[in-house]
């Protein structure tokens, strides 16, 4: 039988309050005392109508309603308090919660990412964890208020009169039924609505991002189109939500007025009997307004903290994620001493796909290592795995004889500086871009290595210089210019080991000319892996390795494997004949 309520989610989810521990506690004892203060005002009425009212005596009914104006004002202040503290630990734990995901999510390795759509993920740390802040607002500790107050109010009313009780509670059964389906329905309507926004996000992000695509195939109609369905199945299940609404709360409201209709006219005759007085019959009005309303609201909070638990196990899903490149090694890596080696090493993206087969080469320090071979043949996933974005399935990759698993994960990276072909720049300054808000570069130090790379100028020139905003994505930069950046992020940090990923393909032949002039210069006492498309860049490498299908299959100097006349002797030639 499936539960109500998943407490072990609930549970978890609770343990965020702990840094609160006096907010919660303050929460819960204002709760007890609206709860017991709930029916103070009826009782005053009921009280103030059958004395001083039936007797004249004005001096102390206006003691009554001075008494009654106070509790209101009370009442009024206690829920201001009560709403802002509440709603300021639902703030608190979302952002902490949002914290720890955010923290999560930057430890998860590489092949998480390529297989969960970024609109998910986003919804996720956004739209979840707002759903999971109503839990603590208008959630559980208003469930518990709402019951507080229905067991004093009921307290109080069978107290008063058991008869008048009775009958109040006659319409109940229907109350609870509407509640009922009005609970599943909104139920599965909220479940569908946060599929719909999931999806809607995932839609919005690749398409803004991709907008470039769209309009150079010309499919702004077609995507529009797409975009429009998907919007639509939004708005549906936004309106059976809203469907429920409507129809429950007036529901309520009739059922209400007939339990009040009820008690007036079995009152009316009871007061002609002088068993019950007129004040009596005033105060079970107000008791049934007043106990209506926590039966209406239970259906709501139920439901609000039902979805508040649904996003909380996506959220705790994430969590719970363990595709994180495993930091178990024990090693500082303070520099390469001596080699790096793959030794008969295998890997695949998934299962046995194998994308290398037994790749074996070492690498001196100091040496500069050049990939090539087609599309597809490997040389990316060497420099992935060189980085520990993947782990391999056989063999093993060794730096200074240790296995690369037995260093400090953190330790190893910041030795190594990787440039990428498609350049990432934030939207921020030139100056936060090179040195990515590490607070140990100065600026001194990033104009020392830009106009080491010859960029300086360029960036100079730039309205604002080094406090240039490129824009999300570098968007007010060439291709060129984002590359030049790219270089000088790697440099400034003074790696021991440079890794450049098709690092020229996009560059124009003047700034090519710049960066191979930067390349040289790093290249100094550096061990360089550098994934080649032009073949012009590597002929100075120590090592050259034509990789296919996943295996080398020729390696050497730049003469020598011309020499051969091989595959590195015809990739060679069919670049100079397409330059002529």
């Amino acid at each position: 039988m499936k539960k109500l309520i998943d407490t072990a989610v609930l549970r978890r989810l609770f343990a965020y309050t702990k840094p609160y521990k006096k907010t919660v506690l303050g929460v819960s004892l204002l709760t007890i005392i609206l709860a017991v203060l709930s029916p103070v005002v009826p009782v005053l009425f009921q009280q103030a109508i059958d004395k001083p009212v039936f007797h004249g005596d004005v001096t102390t009914l206006s003691y009554y309603m001075m008494a009654i104006l106070g509790i209101i004002t009370l009442q009024a202040v206690l829920q201001y308090t009560y709403s802002y503290y509440s709603n300021a630990l639902g703030q608190s734990v979302i952002r902490d919660m949002r914290k720890h995901l955010f923290e999560h999510l930057t430890y998860l390795n590489v092949k998480y990412f390529d297989n969960t759509p970024i609109g998910t993920l986003i919804t996720r740390v956004i739209s979840d964890l707002e759903t999971i802040a109503d839990v603590f607002e208008a959630g559980l500790l208003m469930i518990i208020s709402d019951l507080l107050k229905l067991t004093v109010i009921l307290g109080i009313m069978f107290y008063s009169s058991w008869q008048l009780t009775l009958i109040a509670m006659s319409v109940l059964p229907f109350l609870l039924l509407a509640g009922w389906f009005f609970k599943e329905g909104t139920k599965k309507s909220f479940q569908e609505v946060r599929t719909q926004v999931a999806q809607l996000n995932t839609f919005l992000q690749e398409h803004v991002t991709g907008m470039y695509v769209v309009q150079i195939f010309n499919r702004e109609q077609e995507e529009y189109e797409r975009f429009r369905e998907i919007n639509t199945k939004h708005q549906n299940a936004h309106i059976r939500s809203v469907f429920y609404y409507s129809v429950f709360f007036p529901v309520v409201e009739i059922i209400s007025a007939i339990a009040i209709g009820l008690i007036i006219w079995y009152g009316s005759k009871e007061i002609v009997k002088e068993h019950f007085t007129f004040g009596l019959i005033v105060a079970f009005v107000m008791y049934v307004g007043q106990l209506f309303q926590p039966i209406r609201n239970l259906a709501d909070r139920f439901n609000t903290l039902q979805m508040g638990i649904v996003s909380g196990q996506r959220i705790f899903d994430v969590l719970e994620t363990q595709q994180t490149t495993q930091n178990i090694g024990n090693v500082t890596f303070t520099g390469l001493q001596d080699s790096v080696e793959f030794k008969e090493v295998w890997f695949a993206y998934k299962n046995e796909d194998w994308v290398l087969k037994g790749i074996s080469f070492k690498v001196k320090k100091g040496e500069t290592i050049a990939l090539v071979g087609s599309t597809g043949a490997g040389k990316s996933s060497v420099i992935n795995l060189l980085n520990r974005f993947y782990d391999i399935q056989k063999g093993d990759i060794l730096i200074d004889g240790h296995s690369i698993k037995e260093y400090e994960l953190h330790s190893l990276r910041n030795k190594m500086s990787l440039v990428l072909q498609d350049v990432f720049l934030y939207s921020d300054t030139i100056f936060e871009n090179i040195r990515l808000y590490d607070t140990s570069i100065t600026l001194e130090q990033v104009i020392q290595t830009t106009k080491s790379i010859g960029i300086h100028d360029f960036i100079m020139n730039l309205p604002g210089g080094y406090n240039y905003n490129v824009q999300e994505r570098g968007a007010t930069l060439s291709t060129g210019q984002r590359q030049l950046i790219s270089f000088a992020r790697a440099m400034v940090r003074n790696p021991e080991i440079l890794i450049l990923d098709e690092a020229t393909a996009s560059i124009d032949t003047e700034s090519e000319q710049l960066i191979q002039q930067a390349i040289e210069k790093m290249m100094h006492n550096r061990t360089c892996f550098m994934i080649a498309h032009r073949l012009s860049t590597i002929q100075h490498a120590h090592h050259i390795l034509v990789l296919e299908k996943g295996q080398i299959i020729e390696q050497g100097t730049h003469e020598s494997l011309l020499e051969k006349q091989g595959k590195y002797y015809h990739l060679n030639a069919l670049q100079y004949k397409n330059a002529l």
